[in-house]
C-alpha cells in the first residue's frame, strides 16, 4: 500500500492542478458521531490553522498551512479568515419553500395552524411566477443563514416543485423536494387526486431526479389529507423509483394522532398506517415522531427509516418535546431540522439551541460536537448523502461556511485564543444566527456574503 500522509496525498507528492483556489484558517469538520454523552475525540478534525484546497468544485485536500502552502502553484489564490471558523455547510432534513409568510403565526396549535395559516398561503403557489419568485427568495434565504443542502416541501402544485428545482440547479445546490400530494381534507385549489399526484411525481421525477445535484421526495402530507389510494400510489412509486427519497409528518400532535385513528381504524397506529402502504425504510424521513412506543421506535430501526427532529417548531406550535435520547438508544437515526414555517428561524444555529433546550427539558444532554455533527455530517447521512457532502474530506463537493466567531458583541466577549473547540461550538449554536454566517459557498462557489450590499439587502429583504 503507497505511504500517505494526513493529507491523503501520497508522502512527498502535493501536486496541484492550475486553476485551484484554497481557505485558510481555523478548520473543523467531523470524521464520524462523536455521540451524546462525552465525545469521541477521534471523531472531528479541528485545525487550528488549517488550509483547504479546492478544484472544479471539490475538495482536493484539508490539512495545516504550514504543510500544504509551499505545495500550492505560486498564483493560487487563498482566502484568509485567521479570526473566523470554516465548517461544513449545514443541511435541513425538513423545511418548507411556501412557507416564509407562515412563519411567526400566532396563537395555534397543529391543525387550526393548518387550516389557518399555512392552506391559504400555499395556495398561491399555483402561480408559476409567483412560484419561481418565492423559489428564490427562499433559496438566497436558505444561504444566507449557511444552509447549502436540504429536504424540502413544495405545495401541490407541480409547477412549485419545478420553480424550486431550477432555481437550486442554478445554484449548483443539493436540494430534494417533490410536490405535495394531498387528495382529501384540504381545501378546493390544494388537492389533486390520487391518480393525478401519481402521474405529475412520475413526470418530476422523469423531468430532475438525478439531473446534477438534484433528487426527488414522494411528498404525502401526512396521512390525514391522502386517501388510502394515494398513499398506495407513493408506495409504489417509492419501490419503483431507484433513488428517491420520501418525506412526511407523523405523531406530531394528540389531536392529529387522534384524527388518525378515526380516519384509518383497521390499523393498528399512526406508524403502521405508512408501514401498510410500504412507506418507511432507509429512504423515508418522517418528521417530528413526539408522541410515539418503543415499539414504534424498534419498528423504525428495523425498516431504517429515519426521524427529522425539530425543536422550533415543536415548541412553538405546543406539539411537545422530542425524545432524542430514546430514538438514538432504539437505532433511529435522527436528522436535526428547522420546519419553517411552523418553526421560527432557517437558522441552524438557533435550531441547535433549541434542540439543546428541549434535551434540557427531558433531562438529557446535547453536546456541542453532536449538535454540529447532526447539521452537517449527520444530516448527510439521514439524507444518504455522505459520499458527496457533510464534511469536507477530500473528494467531496466543497459546501462550506465561513462562521464569525465575534458576530456580535456577546460572541466577541467570549472568543479568546484559548477557546477549544467544543467551547467556541457552544457559543456559536447558543449566541450565533444568521449574523455569524459571514460567507456561504456552494461546490467552492461564493454564493452568500454578509458584507457585501447584496448580503445586506438580502438581510434586510423581508422586512424591507
Amino acid at each position: 500500500m503507497t505511504d500517505r500522509n494526513s493529507t491523503g496525498f501520497p508522502a512527498g507528492c502535493m501536486v496541484f492542478p492550475p486553476g485551484c483556489s484554497a481557505f485558510r484558517g481555523p478548520l473543523l469538520h467531523f470524521l464520524a458521531d462523536p455521540g451524546l454523552g462525552n465525545p469521541d475525540p477521534a471523531s472531528y478534525e479541528y485545525l487550528q490553522d488549517g488550509l483547504m484546497v479546492v478544484a472544479d468544485g471539490r475538495v482536493l485536500v484539508t490539512g495545516t498551512a504550514e504543510q500544504l502552502l509551499p505545495a500550492l502553484p505560486a498564483a493560487t489564490p487563498v482566502e484568509h479568515w485567521p479570526n473566523s471558523l470554516i465548517v461544513p455547510g449545514f443541511i435541513d432534513t425538513h423545511v418548507h419553500m411556501p412557507q416564509l409568510r407562515v412563519m411567526a403565526s400566532y396563537g395555534t396549535q397543529l391543525l387550526e395552524w393548518l387550516e389557518t395559516y399555512t392552506f391559504p398561503t400555499e395556495s398561491q403557489f399555483a402561480d408559476a411566477a409567483f412560484s419561481a419568485s418565492q423559489s428564490q427568495l427562499f433559496l438566497d434565504l436558505l444561504l444566507a443563514h449557511g444552509t447549502t443542502s436540504g429536504l424540502v416541501f413544495a405545495t401541490s402544485h407541480q409547477v412549485s416543485a419545478d420553480a424550486l428545482f431550477a432555481a437550486a440547479e442554478s445554484y449548483g445546490m443539493a436540494m430534494t423536494t417533490g410536490k405535495v400530494m394531498m387528495d382529501r381534507n384540504a381545501p378546493e385549489g390544494l388537492r389533486d387526486t390520487a391518480e393525478a399526484s401519481y402521474r405529475e411525481s412520475r413526470e418530476l421525477i422523469g423531468r430532475w431526479h438525478g439531473k446534477g445535484r438534484l433528487r426527488y421526495a414522494i411528498t404525502p402530507r401526512f396521512a390525514a389529507t391522502s386517501s388510502a389510494q394515494q398513499l398506495s400510489y407513493a408506495g409504489q412509486l417509492l419501490a419503483d423509483c431507484p433513488g428517491v427519497l420520501m418525506q412526511t409528518h407523523w405523531a406530531e400532535n394528540h389531536a392529529e394522532i387522534a384524527w388518525i385513528k378515526e380516519l384509518f381504524p383497521e390499523r393498528k397506529d399512526y406508524l403502521d398506517v405508512y408501514d401498510h402502504f410500504g412507506l418507511l425504510g432507509d429512504r423515508s424521513v418522517l418528521a417530528h415522531g413526539i408522541h410515539i412506543s418503543d415499539e414504534n421506535r424498534q419498528r423504525l430501526a428495523q425498516t431504517g427509516t429515519r426521524i427529522a427532529f425539530c425543536p422550533t417548531s415543536n415548541t412553538f406550535l405546543g406539539s411537545g418535546l422530542f425524545d432524542l435520547r430514546s430514538a438514538i438508544d432504539a437505532g433511529v437515526q435522527v436528522g436535526l431540522a428547522s420546519d419553517v414555517g411552523g418553526g421560527t428561524s432557517l437558522s441552524m444555529l438557533v435550531t441547535m439551541a433549541e434542540a439543546y433546550k428541549v434535551c434540557q427539558l427531558r433531562g438529557q444532554s446535547l453536546n456541542p460536537l453532536k449538535a454540529f455533527y447532526m447539521a452537517t455530517l449527520g444530516n448527510a447521512a439521514v439524507l444518504h448523502q455522505a459520499d458527496q457532502t457533510g464534511n469536507l474530506q477530500a473528494g467531496k463537493y466543497a459546501d462550506f461556511l465561513v462562521l464569525d466567531r465575534a458576530a456580535g458583541p456577546l460572541l466577541r466577549l467570549k472568543d479568546t485564543p484559548e477557546s477549544d473547540p467544543p467551547g467556541m461550538l457552544f457559543d456559536l449554536m447558543i449566541l450565533g444566527d444568521d449574523r455569524a454566517i459571514r460567507r456561504t459557498y456552494i461546490a467552492g462557489q461564493c454564493r452568500y456574503d454578509r458584507d457585501t450590499v447584496k448580503g445586506a439587502a438580502l438581510n434586510a429583504c423581508v422586512s424591507g
